[in-house]
């Protein structure tokens, strides 16, 4: 659930954290962003998915003030931008940017003195985090020496080490082996459970799924929803009732005849039956329970790559990329090796 309303700078309550009203952005005859308006909750945990050239980066990169819209405003932590808020924002871009001749120790203890950190607690909270997330044996490597993972976990720290109200972070899981994805989810989740408010994008949806408390889909510069995972699962009910057998193959055909199904296929779990308009799920998951012969009975969640495509549609391309993030994400989940 979204946290209570932060404060800001100068200790004035925000009940949103950003507030993005008719923005455009064009790049020459590019329409990147088309006449969006959002408001991201103070507190809120909240998933700006879509796929890649949705126009996720433009719009973070207008809210960190690294780019201007068109038209429209934006406000951040209740100022009218990023810039007069820096200090309580942390950021971590799709482009990464370290200072590659820099040790990294030497690097999070400048950039922590440069967000307001004395000295001795930047050395500190430089060491606590480096151990933390397993790098405290590169601690004095130059940064160009580090892998794509680990360059990708300091920066998430040099964006964390100032514990930040806001926290904006662009493709976090790009680049990240199954292991290094699931220790970010729980890295993001920490800084959620703080009281930071959190707005990150991803072209994966499984990870929105697994992290977010609010979803915000882009597609083609437009928002194509926005709304919390809660509504999203009552909004978008798929009607279908999903069955695993006892044994290994269940004949779906058998099961067409109940009373309130519409139409059974086998799935990979076993079948799925979908339920014809006005049914009610209960009686169809009585009806296969009472045979015995299936380990689980249950209600089908809709999953956000399913009602992204039935809301926007999407090419070969575009399915392609979704599955194979799905299936690292999965990977992650069950705990997949590097």
């Amino acid at each position: 659930m979204p946290r209570p309303p932060q404060e800001c700078a100068k200790g004035h309550l925000v009940a949103d954290a950003i507030v993005i009203e008719g923005v455009t952005k064009t790049f020459g005859s590019k329409l990147a962003v088309d006449n969006l308006s959002l408001r991201v909750p103070a507190g809120s945990l909240t998933g700006v998915i879509g796929p890649n050239g949705a126009g996720k980066t433009t719009t973070i990169r207008m809210i960190m003030s690294i780019i201007f819209p068109d038209s429209g405003t934006i406000s951040v932590l209740g100022k009218a931008s990023a810039v007069e808020s820096k200090d309580q924002i942390g950021y971590l871009p799709e482009e990464r940017g370290l200072y590659r001749k820099m040790k990294v120790q030497a690097l999070l203890a400048y950039l922590a003195r440069l967000k307001g950190i004395d000295s001795g607690a930047a050395a500190r909270k430089t060491s606590d985090w480096l151990g933390r997330v397993g790098l405290g044996d590169v601690a004095r490597k130059r940064c160009e020496e580090l892998s794509k993972g680990m360059q990708q976990k300091v920066q998430f720290i040099a964006a964390v080490i100032h514990e930040p109200q806001l926290l904006i972070l662009d493709e976090v899981f790009s680049g990240l082996d199954p292991v290094n994805r699931r220790l970010m989810r729980e890295l993001i989740d920490e800084q959620h459970r703080r009281g930071c408010t959190i707005l990150f994008s991803t072209h994966a949806m499984y990870e929105a799924e697994q992290l977010c408390d609010r979803i915000l889909m882009i597609h083609r510069g437009h928002k194509a929803l926005d709304m919390t995972l809660q509504e999203v699962w009552r909004n978008f009910d798929p009607r279908s009732i999903v069955a695993e057998p006892i044994g290994e193959h269940a004949n779906a055909s058998d099961y067409l005849g109940i009373q309130g199904v519409a139409s059974v296929r086998s799935s990979g779990r076993g079948i799925e039956l979908a339920l014809t308009d006005g049914a009610e799920g209960a009686p169809v998951m009585a009806a296969l329970a009472v045979t015995g012969l299936f380990r689980s009975v249950s209600v089908k969640r809709p999953n956000l790559e399913d009602i992204f495509i039935n809301l926007v549609g999407a090419d070969a391309e575009t399915l392609e990329g979704l599955k194979s993030d799905r299936e690292l994400a999965v990977a992650a989940t069950n705990g997949g090796a590097k």
